[in-house]
């Protein structure tokens, strides 16, 4: 019911899993988050107007269009497959026919995530576990590159999070576990069922 509700209030086209699979090992099945777990998130997480939160992997675009309209800050999908790239600009026309946006505060970017050059204004960055550990390590070092140029507070948004990752974040990496947000209430005692934010900076 609310995949149909929120698909309708933004004026978008994000229900359906991907058909058919990636042809690299290395990216994986694209399926959105639940609108569901996104109400349970943002319950407990704040973006603010100026943050400007990059989605990797972000298909047809449900991620940056629901935290536009409820949060008014940019947003920008990263996405490599061609025909969700499209989908998500053809999203775009629908939701800016009914939802005032300014230039620039929606993008997309059809490329491999790794090669997607960290803006110094991106500090909010959301995977939904879309790819290999080695493709998220080399993400998170463009990231901290990033930082080395312009110091801000940066914070990392993991949905359904392999243990690959919290290992990676937690071992080598300087950033720290801020908040999980767990979704026993939608889903039972399933462990993987979760948003974890990780932070780094102020």
């Amino acid at each position: 019911m609310k995949e149909h509700y929120y698909d309708k209030l933004l004026n978008i086209k994000t229900r359906g899993e991907q058909i058919g699979f990636p042809t690299s090992l290395h990216y994986y099945r694209y399926e959105p988050t639940p609108y569901s777990a996104l109400e349970k998130l943002f319950e407990k997480y704040d973006v603010k107007p100026g943050d400007r939160v990059v989605d990797f992997g972000c298909g047809k675009g449900r991620l940056n269009f629901y935290i536009h309209y409820f949060f008014k800050a940019s947003v920008v999908g990263v996405e490599m497959n061609e025909e969700f790239c499209r989908a998500a600009e053809e999203n775009y026309k629908g939701y800016i026919k009914k939802h005032r946006t300014n230039k620039g505060e929606i993008q997309f970017y059809c490329s491999l995530a790794e090669e997607y050059p960290i803006h110094p204004a991106d500090n909010r960055f959301y995977f939904f576990n879309p790819f290999s550990i080695q493709i998220f390590m080399t993400i998170i070092n463009n990231i901290l590159l990033s930082y080395e140029k312009a110091s801000r507070e940066l914070e990392l948004i993991l949905y359904y999070p392999s243990e690959d990752y919290i290992y990676f974040l937690e071992s080598n990496t300087p950033f720290s576990l801020k908040n999980e947000v767990d979704l026993k209430e939608l889903y039972g005692d399933k462990p993987n069922e979760r948003f974890l934010i990780y932070r780094l900076g102020y």
